[in-house]
């Protein structure tokens, strides 16, 4: 049975990782912090990311083994302290993302049953059940979760460029609608940065090809081309999601429809059956990304404890699967029904800016080894940490929880591997 993977499939595990539910999610938040300059500051974020995938792609290269991101850190600090915290804070990190998708999915579930006339649904009673759903899907057949995956991709990728094909058309119209993007609407640097920071959990997903490199046809060939081609295609996509959305809709519109103004941005030119599309888009996208992250999100966690950087314990099954699928499904529900959007989204792509500058550093280190540039290497950890420092700084100003939650979490992953460590050792485990 061949199980390789080729180069087009490659490519779309990146873009299905990517376009999940973060830009559901993040794209409204974007906006309050950037105003007429989101494109600038999805732009920003992009051009981290595809320098991350630079170092991604020499280590995936050189390293082909499942668990990605969790081999990388091993190769450079073998399996002490440091190195699972790093792994901890990843599969934490995977929690956050997941909680996201989720209050992304509550947001735009509640407001599809406002325009059928029914009572508004609790947000937080969608948040919750699609977490259970998807987490019974995942135990029932984790073939399932990658069919749905598969479908979800298609549809939401024709929907959402049709949404951008037409949002030009619209602009063609009414070229006026186009002032929003002015300079002049652009908010000051420092928060266009900051800006980009929080929503970095948008392109966070790229990092899922390197689970798949071992099965790549013509990795020599192959692994470069999939990583910048997913990469690129969706930091593209997401400058032009950005655009058509600022240029449809005022800045008080976007404000009031935060949580869900991609369907927003749809009714201009479409009227309540763009709005309606979008908004079943978001749905369907947001599920898959639950589905996927929790997949995901249990193997990392099963990967670290038979690495010993977590207790045995998560090795367990329950009901045939990981228990790890469990723990997380119910961390992912206590953070998205205790923190709003802006400090979820704020913890995730803290974690994750932490996580990219380890493993550009790693190749900065490594890059007589991946035959790279070392030079590319070290500018991506060096942005990756400043990006860090910026978005905390913002944030502290604006959105002290999600601040303390980033940190939090960070201190918690360390201190939960040192105790573990500690007692193993003395235990002589």
């Amino acid at each position: 049975m061949n199980n390789k993977i080729n180069l087009k499939e490659a490519i779309s595990i990146g873009i299905g990782g990517m376009v999940g539910g973060g830009i559901f999610a993040v794209l409204g938040l974007a906006v309050s912090l950037a105003k007429g300059g989101t494109p600038v500051a999805f732009l920003f974020a992009g051009v981290i990311a595809l320098l991350t995938a630079y170092s991604y792609a020499k280590l995936s290269k050189k390293f082909p083994e499942k668990g990605g991101t969790v081999r990388f850190v091993h190769q450079q600090y073998g399996n002490g302290i440091f190195a699972g915290g790093i792994n901890n804070l990843l599969w934490i990190s995977y929690i956050v993302m997941l909680a996201l998708y989720a209050s992304a999915f509550g947001s735009y579930a509640a407001e599809l049953f406002t325009i059928t006339g029914k009572k508004l649904l609790d947000v937080r009673i969608c948040q919750t059940a699609i977490i259970i759903i998807a987490l019974v899907i995942n135990y029932l057949s984790v073939s399932l979760v990658s069919r749905i995956e598969s479908v979800a991709v298609i549809i939401k990728l024709a929907i959402l460029i049709a949404f951008i094909a037409i949002g030009f058309y619209g602009f063609s119209l009414h070229p006026e609608h186009l002032q929003q993007l002015k300079p002049s609407n652009w908010e000051a640097p420092f928060l266009l940065l900051s800006g980009g920071m929080v929503i970095f959990v948008a392109y966070e997903g790229f990092e899922l090809i390197a689970n798949s490199i071992s099965d790549l046809k013509n990795r020599e060939q192959n692994t470069e081309k999939a990583y910048f081609g997913a990469v690129g295609f969706v930091v593209v996509l997401y400058v032009l999601i950005a655009i058509v959305t600022v240029g449809s809709l005022t800045f008080d519109k976007i404000a009031d429809a935060k949580d869900y103004v991609l369907a927003q941005a749809a009714a201009p030119t479409l009227g309540q059956i763009g709005f309606t599309i979008i908004t079943i888009t978001a749905l369907i996208s947001t599920f898959s990304a639950i589905n996927a992250t929790i997949l995901g999100s249990g193997r990392v966690n099963y990967d670290i404890a038979e690495d010993q950087e977590l207790p045995k314990y998560f090795c367990r099954k329950f009901l045939g699967k990981p228990i790890g699928f469990l723990i997380t499904a119910i961390l992912s529900i206590v953070l998205v029904n205790l923190f709003n959007l802006q400090s979820i989204s704020t913890a995730g792509s803290a974690g994750f800016l932490l996580i990219f500058g380890l493993v550009n550093y790693i190749g900065f280190k490594k890059h007589q080894e991946l035959k790279s540039k070392k030079s590319i290497h070290l500018i991506a950890s060096i942005l990756c940490f400043v990006a860090f420092c910026t978005l905390i700084v913002q944030q502290f100003q604006t959105n002290i929880s999600g601040v303390l939650i980033a940190l939090g979490v960070i201190v918690f992953c360390f201190t939960m591997e040192w105790m573990y460590k500690t007692i193993s050792h003395k235990s002589g485990f």
